[in-house]
């Protein structure tokens, strides 16, 4: 069973400011939202799944909660005759951690929401208030806990490479949006749109952004902390598009389409280097072989054998071998080293 969102955008719609990295109408490459457009929307996506395909209605783009009562309430009650017919499983949104309150929840709880996507961003204040998010630390540790009360799940958006930010605070993010109880991530490097704040700090100087070795780097050191926590990461990334792509939108900074697999390709490498600092001293010229579970052995393998070269380089290998394991789990990966060399 596929699972796919049939995304609703509703660009900046309920946003009380701007944050200085964000044009959601290049990113969504939604201009301008009409509520007549909403079944329409639904109905292409829906023309395009299977029948046993896991569907939710999602309303992404702009702070959900936060838009007019009366247009929410319109926008919910249309999803929610998706549901009651069979059509749709539930409704996701996302919205901002300050939007999260009891009036709000009251609302939802009429409706089939299974999801509540938090755009935490940051768990420091200092970040915070550079970005110019308008909601604190406590503001997300109190949504957190009212989303919790009333029984939702809630999948917790974060970046890498934010003004200020260090690699420490992004693992220190990470660590916490698990303690505070998602059972879903997403992690998003930062990526310079035209027609933003960020744009001019990119411009003066100010600001540079990461490159795409270094946010791949961030990003799996992120992603190594939701594996630890058995916390699901749904994405990695913004989603692909020509207009994410073209010099009229894009400025800089890490937007491959590619980004995900590279980097849970980075992740199993820090994983296989962990484990064999931790039990192997001498390695040179011995085979290693790699067990990993069902469908890995690519993200193992790295882009153009990346991984490979990279342990051969570090520690000497003669041969390395993988296989896949059925009896391993997603991420899960075993090792063995032998002096002798049989590879073919």
């Amino acid at each position: 069973m596929k699972h796919v969102n049939i995304p609703v955008f509703i660009p900046h719609l309920g946003c009380p400011n701007q944050c200085i990295f964000c044009n959601q109408r290049y990113i969504s490459g939604t201009v301008e939202f009409k509520l007549s457009d909403v079944r329409e929307a639904i109905e292409k996506t829906l023309s395009t799944v299977g029948d046993d395909d896991f569907c939710e209605i999602a309303f992404f783009g702009g702070s959900f909660t936060g838009i007019d009562r009366g247009l929410m309430i319109e926008l919910l009650d249309i999803a929610e005759e998706y549901v009651k017919c069979g059509r749709v499983t539930g409704i996701r949104m996302s919205t901002r951690p300050d939007y999260i309150s009891e009036e709000i929840l009251e609302i939802l709880d009429k409706y089939t929401i299974t999801f509540v996507e938090l755009g935490i961003q940051s768990m420091n204040d200092k970040v915070l208030a550079y970005l110019k998010r308008g909601h604190t630390v406590q503001d997300t540790v109190k949504a957190t806990q009212l989303l919790k009360s009333h029984g939702y799940k809630f999948v917790g958006q974060m970046m890498v490479g934010l003004p200020t930010a260090t690699q420490e605070d992004e693992v220190a993010c990470a660590e916490q949006i698990c303690r505070l109880g998602a059972t879903g991530a997403r992690i998003y490097p930062t990526v310079v749109f035209r027609m933003t704040e960020l744009e001019a700090l990119t411009m003066s100087g100010i600001y540079v952004p990461l490159s795409l070795e270094d946010a791949v780097a961030r990003a799996a050191d992120v992603l190594s902390v939701f594996d630890k926590y058995g916390v699901e990461c749904i994405r990695i990334g913004l989603c692909d598009s020509e207009s994410l792509h073209s010099d009229a939108t894009y400025v800089g900074g890490p937007n491959s389409p590619s980004i995900g697999e590279m980097v849970l390709s980075r992740m199993y490498l820090n994983k296989i280097c962990t484990a064999i600092d931790v039990d192997e001293n001498n390695t040179e010229n011995k085979q290693l072989t790699v067990y990993c579970s069902i469908g890995k052995t690519s993200q193992i393998i790295g882009h153009r054998r990346k991984n490979i070269l990279e342990l051969k380089d570090r520690y000497g290998f003669s041969c390395i071998k993988i296989f896949e394991d059925a009896v391993l789990l997603d991420k899960e990966i075993r090792l063995e080293m032998k002096e002798e060399n049989s590879c073919v």
